[in-house]
């Protein structure tokens, strides 16, 4: 049978939203025991209600699931009921179809636009098999024999060549107004800004940052998610209008004062900030939406070199699955969040969901309008973030697990959990030795840079 739900629509990997239908996951289920011999349809049928009546219980009305939580439950349900064998199939089936979606992602102006970085995604991999740290295994044993060291100064420096090719390319395209560092959240756009308009000074390019947080509606203004909370993920809680009218106005030399926000009291302040951008100066927006077409709609193309970062992580666990780029990210926030923002871990990875469910609307289907990627991901990351959050994860796992209706939350932790507690953690010692310019340094603390 099919169960009667109040979800209407799923958010695919894309950012379309489409009609839920329970028979995509019957399909899906069926298809997966088939591989392995199963023929019992109806037991298909059944598992699907299950995955249903669980979507119903741990979601409130309005709720728009992504095709990717829905995908995880599926894998909870079968191996909650038994079905070991067929879980471990609808991994696999669920992995293909990944791999085939990735080729064709992205239809745009009338054909096919690449969305993965695939040469990157290849050279990421070879260097980390190169250096014996495409593996968890591997990055064990550079922890245990003490050479971590080594491994973090390679791969900052194989980072930092990124931005020097960026800011050569940059320079390249010839009359550029305006850079754009986009990427999701923690992915490392602070830093990657950072040390870009470092390569750019050097070339003899003045940049003067304009900070798109003083952009945000008053905050009653903002749309809220299905759980009441306001958005900052969605470009439309910024003034597109304002923002756009005054970018166009620096671009052609003209004066503007731009607004001030307070997150203290979620109010735009208007006329506080004058600015005006010479001729020879370069505008530098560091912003999770700079690749999203109407922030930047004012500024001719020409004049926009637009660069995406990523945490493309090209490391197996046991299981030989890819850590998940949004995995690494999450644990970045978690900790920032509860270094520098006094946010409990806790929260976080509750509200993972939603900053997960902009992405794929408000980021990803806008990453073929990149001139440059990046991989901000570090290959020796995953010890250290492994160290940062010992204290805590075990007891968030707990937390959830007494929260049944916060099931996105309670998958995420498990998954995320379960793949740290096969990963040593850096020493004291071997940790204080991190780079102070080091990416990873935005989120662990004892950062050099000056942002």
């Amino acid at each position: 049978m099919v169960v009667e739900t109040h979800i209407q629509r799923i958010v695919k990997r894309n950012g379309d939203l489409v009609a839920f239908d329970q028979k995509r996951i019957a399909t899906a289920i069926y298809k997966a025991a088939a591989s392995i011999g199963g023929k019992d349809k109806e037991l298909a049928e059944k598992l699907s209600d299950l995955v249903v009546e669980r979507l119903n219980r741990s979601l409130p009305r309005g709720a728009t699931p992504t095709v990717e939580e829905i995908q995880d439950l599926v894998e909870r349900v079968l191996i909650e009921r038994g079905h070991a064998q067929t879980a471990k199939a609808y991994i696999v089936y669920r992995h293909r179809r990944d791999m085939v979606r990735k080729g064709e992602i992205g239809l745009q102006k009338g054909g096919s636009v690449e969305t993965i970085p695939w040469k990157l995604l290849w050279r990421t991999l070879a260097w980390n098999a190169d250096h014996n740290c495409d593996s968890i295994e591997g990055l064990n044993e550079w922890v245990r024999s003490g050479r971590l060291p080594e491994l973090m100064v390679e791969a900052d420096a194989q980072y930092e060549k990124q931005l020097v090719v960026a800011a050569e390319e940059a320079l390249q395209k010839g009359d550029v107004r305006v850079i754009i560092i986009a990427g999701p959240s923690s992915s490392g756009k602070t830093t990657t800004t950072y040390k870009l308009a470092q390569n750019l000074r050097k070339a003899g390019k003045e940049l003067i940052a304009v900070n798109v947080d003083n952009y945000f509606r008053d905050l009653e203004l903002h749309p809220k998610d299905e759980y009441g909370d306001y958005d900052y993920e969605t470009p439309e809680a910024l003034d597109l209008p304002l923002f756009n009218d005054h970018l166009d106005r620096l671009v052609r030399g003209e004066e503007v004062v731009m607004p001030r926000y307070d997150f203290h009291t979620g109010k735009q302040i208007l006329d506080q900030i004058p600015l005006k951008v010479e001729a020879h100066q370069i505008i530098l927006l560091d912003t999770l939406h700079g690749l999203f077409d109407g922030l930047t709609r004012s500024v001719p193309e020409a004049q926009k070199f637009k660069v995406y970062i990523e945490t493309f992580c090209q490391v197996r666990p046991r299981n030989g699955r890819f850590v998940r780029w949004t995995d690494i990210r999450l644990l970045r926030r978690m900790v920032r969040d509860s270094n520098f923002r006094n946010h409990k871990p806790a929260l976080t990875l509750g509200h993972w969901h939603y900053v997960r469910r902009s992405e794929l609307k408000h980021i990803i289907p806008y990453l073929h309008n990149a001139d440059l990627t990046v991989n901000g991901s570090l290959a020796y990351e995953l010890p250290v973030l492994r160290k940062q959050v010992d204290p805590y994860f075990a007891g968030l796992v707990e937390e959830y697990d007494r929260q049944p209706e916060r099931q996105d939350a309670i998958i995420r932790a498990h998954r995320v959990y379960d793949l740290l507690r096969h990963v040593e953690p850096i020493s004291a010692e071997d940790e204080a030795r991190i780079a102070g310019e080091s990416l990873i340094r935005e989120f662990i603390g004892g950062s050099t840079i000056k942002y």
